[in-house]
């Protein structure tokens, strides 16, 4: 299709940009969260020169910006730079402030000419599509999951598949780019799949790892994730045509192969779901690696959740809970309140029949929805919080007016408009107001997101967005400003964090020189482990709120915020409450639309855990021992993040 590239700019005058340069930032977590900031989303600018934060903000801002100047000057609305000038500013010193921010992948890729250049789809969270077409829907997982965006995919492919003739092969040469890595994918499934030709594949032209990849950022991992994933892909079909494993298989492992290619390649944090049948044994056993000890390598990379539709589904709900209490899985999704209720009792049909991996966002096949975050807690008054409300919303719906580079995604999301506006740290929210303010607060919010959903639509000429509110997991976002995550309670008050980077990121020699603690991976080569004590504002740790309380907090937040869905993964201690866990799907399954649940492991159960709580002494003690790092003499990061994200830990 034809690339729409935004060729209008937006920029924030001079003497502003500068007056924001020369302003502290405060991130969380005792400059945790600072570290997080140049490690996965500070770039390097054109001039060489290493963002700091004002930089990245200027660069969100005026990126949003431009997106909507484009937009409108393409449509004929009128468009001022200086009525918008004031708007602009007070949203950049808003995020500056972390009142609200972007996801994690709006921070790293908004405002540069890829996104100008090559369309939207790299600043979207949330993706899914129907597999009732394998070879398509493997086609756009692929692709992306390669631009960042997390993918979730149902097992309902029921078609047929031969063994190509291989004593014949063609040769395909991969061009080095991300289309070219989608492309060979396709082929291969194609010959499979709808009868073509079978190929044999050429990657010289695949650069080399630790080659820095232009536009998009980061470096490149070489020809050998992939030559794996072709190698893997092969074995999957071939079993499946000799009747080795099922439909149901098949799909898993082709979709769990791609994902493990993707993060391998190092393009990004990458995530899946898998959402199955809760009558199909095949995929309620799909991470049971005694039955099934082929998928270890690749089973670890979807999360897993059972679609509950009909009553029936409903009766499975004493087996699923069993499979729970031991490790989990499968999460569950409502799809009866799905496609009928916004909020729980505010009816909006909806034809979504899918999600997103962390759960908040249900989605129509082949459609996207993107994010944006608002942290009360860092609002230090009402106005702050009502104007960061603006501002996420604004940079929600602003998104969508730039289309992607594949028309069966512009087609639904011009449709929907879906967007999810969300809400952190609301575990350290409630301790400091109180259950009852903060129900009063969400739901006069909600219909503040609505009304400025509403107008920006009708200015800019598009449908209002069908669904604008969720709750997600967070992840890195809440460590940047120091909040939980969410609306998850904090592993510990005080805890050790523990940062794994690769010893060839620059990043690593820069922490280390400055006397950061570390060790070397004890799991992983060439990969330093470095620790950083943190202090959560919320006094109660997840150890000391019951499954119970967090279910009803999930049930609360989807009554009253998220017309979307609520991304909770209730932690529940196995001994004391493994037992109940029937009861307590049976009695909230009806009320919400999706959750997963986590048993409680020993603490300390292995060495260099990611979150290890310690005492206030400790705390104290390693807070008075850390050095102090100056940030301005680093110059040598483009962005570098774990490969994957959990519902626990999701980097959006």
């Amino acid at each position: 299709m034809r690339m729409m590239k935004v060729t209008e700019r937006f920029y924030l005058e001079d003497g502003f940009k500068a007056r924001l340069r020369k302003m502290q930032p405060s991130f969380g977590f005792d400059g945790f969260g600072e570290v997080i900031y140049y490690r996965t989303y500070s770039r390097r600018k054109k001039d060489g020169s290493q963002e700091h934060w004002a930089d990245t903000v200027i660069r969100v801002v005026e990126g949003v910006l431009s997106i909507r100047k484009n937009h409108y000057k393409e449509q004929g609305l009128a468009w001022r730079d200086e009525a918008w000038q004031p708007f602009a500013q007070r949203m950049a010193e808003s995020c500056f402030s972390m009142h609200w921010l972007p996801p994690g992948r709006g921070l790293w890729i908004m405002g540069t000419d890829y996104i100008y250049e090559r369309g939207s789809a790299a600043l979207y969270n949330c993706g899914a599509v129907d597999t009732a077409d394998l070879v398509d829907s493997a086609d756009w997982a692929m692709d992306m999951l390669m631009s960042g965006v997390g993918v979730g995919f149902n097992t309902v492919w029921r078609g047929e598949a031969s063994i190509p003739d291989k004593e014949n092969p063609r040769l395909y040469v991969i061009e080095d780019s991300k289309e070219g890595w989608v492309r060979s994918v396709r082929l291969l499934l194609e010959s499979y799949c709808r009868g073509g030709p079978f190929y044999r594949f050429d990657y010289s032209k695949i650069r080399p790892a630790g080659s820095p990849i232009h536009g998009f950022g980061g470096t490149a991992s070489g020809p050998e994730p992939l030559k794996e994933l072709h190698g893997r892909l092969e074995k999957i079909m071939d079993r499946f045509c000799r009747g080795e494993i099922d439909h149901t298989r098949c799909v898993a492992d082709v979709f769990n192969a791609i994902g493990v290619c993707v993060v391998a390649g190092n393009v990004r944090r990458s995530a899946e779901i898998a959402l199955g049948s809760p009558h199909d044994e095949t995929f309620l056993h799909l991470k049971d690696y005694e039955r099934f000890p082929d998928r270890k390598e690749i089973g670890w990379m979807s999360n897993n959740s059972v679609v509950l539709h009909r009553h029936e589904d409903f009766e499975k709900l004493p087996e699923i809970s069993e499979l729970i209490r031991h490790n989990g899985e499968p999460g569950i999704l409502n799809l009866v309140n799905v496609q009928k209720y916004g909020r729980f009792g505010d009816e909006i049909p909806d034809k979504a029949w899918l999600t997103n991996p962390c759960g908040e966002i249900a989605l129509e096949s082949y459609e996207l929805c993107n994010l944006a975050e608002i942290l009360p807690t860092r609002c230090r008054s009402e106005k702050e919080f009502k104007e960061a409300v603006e501002f996420a919303t604004f940079y929600a719906i602003t998104v969508s007016l730039l289309p992607t580079h594949r028309r069966e995604t512009n087609a639904v999301v011009a449709r929907n408009r879906r967007t999810g506006v969300s809400i952190s740290g609301i575990t350290d929210w409630i301790e400091k107001i109180g259950v009852a303010k903060m129900t009063r607060i969400l739901r006069d919010t909600y219909r503040h997101v609505r009304s400025v959903n509403e107008r920006l639509a009708k200015e800019s000429g598009i449908p209002v967005s069908l669904k604008v509110t969720a709750i997600k997991p967070s992840g890195t976002i809440s460590l940047l400003a120091g909040v939980s995550p969410g609306m998850h309670f904090p592993v510990s008050r005080y805890a050790i964090r523990r940062l794994r980077v690769g010893n060839s990121q620059r990043i690593t020699r820069f922490l280390i020189e400055a006397g950061v603690p570390h060790a070397p991976d004890a799991y992983s080569e060439n990969t330093t482990v470095f620790e950083f004590p943190v202090r959560y504002d919320n006094p109660r740790s997840v150890d000391e709120v019951s499954a119970w309380e967090q279910f009803a907090l999930l049930a609360m937040l989807q009554r009253e915020w998220a017309d979307n869905m609520v991304s909770c993964t209730i932690s529940f201690d196995e001994e004391r409450e493994g037992g109940q866990i029937e009861r307590m799907l049976a009695m909230f399954a009806p009320v919400i639309k999706s959750a997963s649940m986590l048993p409680r492991k020993q603490k300390g159960v292995y060495e260099q855990m990611p979150i290890e709580p310690i005492t206030k002494e400790a705390y104290e003690e390693r807070i008075r021992k850390m050095p102090k790092i100056d940030w301005k003499r680093f110059g040598g990061s483009d962005g570098a993040g774990e490969g994957f994200c959990s519902i626990l830990a999701c980097n959006t």
